[in-house]
């Protein structure tokens, strides 16, 4: 079975406290248990014109879908959610079945 990812590519409001989110990202993905990994990270390297605005992604894993959709009804990540959404001013999500093509 195939791998679940949750991609979220995001561009914070002006005066969002962007470490506390991060944080409480962080938080999150450690307290429940169907999370298999996160990751994240900050651009640094694109062009202000192919990054359209996007400063951070994020990427969770999953064993399956069904662990996914168990974190997404979950009520800490849906109290999460709503911080979250009050502290972006746009967003890109992308929920995938994982397609391995190299591993080292």
């Amino acid at each position: 079975m195939a791998e679940f990812k949750h991609l979220v590519v995001a561009k914070f409001k002006d005066g969002a406290v962007v470490d506390d989110i991060l944080k409480g990202m962080e938080k999150l993905a450690s307290e429940i248990d169907t999370v298999k990994s996160f990751e994240w990270g900050q651009d640094v390297e694109s062009m202000d014109m192919l990054r359209q605005g996007f400063t951070h992604a994020f990427l969770m894993t999953f064993s399956s879908k069904e662990d996914f959709t168990a974190f997404m009804s979950h009520p800490d990540h849906l109290q999460f959610s709503a911080t979250f959404s009050g502290a972006i001013e746009k967003v890109v999500l992308l929920d995938f079945p994982a397609v391995l093509a190299k591993s080292r």
